[in-house]
């Protein structure tokens, strides 16, 4: 498990000392930058109601590998 440190940048306080098996079941409110409302219109928009929903969402996805992508182009 990444030390606690590693992890104050990225999530909120009370999530800093939990097992990562536990953060990634908590709700994207719970990653720094992430409001309760952002982490409900999350859920309404597109279903996401935990941190590996997010990860796991396919236009996440989408977004990072058309990132990727492009920055091999020529």
């Amino acid at each position: 498990m990444p030390t606690n440190q590693s992890l104050t940048n990225i999530l909120d306080k009370a999530y800093e000392t939990k097992p990562l098996k536990e953060i990634i079941e908590a709700s994207p409110a719970a990653l720094q930058g992430v409001s309760e409302k952002d982490a409900e219109a999350l859920k309404q928009a597109f279903g996401i109601k935990t941190i590996k929903d997010l990860a796991d969402n396919k236009f996440i996805r989408w977004a990072q590998a058309l990132v990727t992508l492009a920055a091999q182009e020529k």
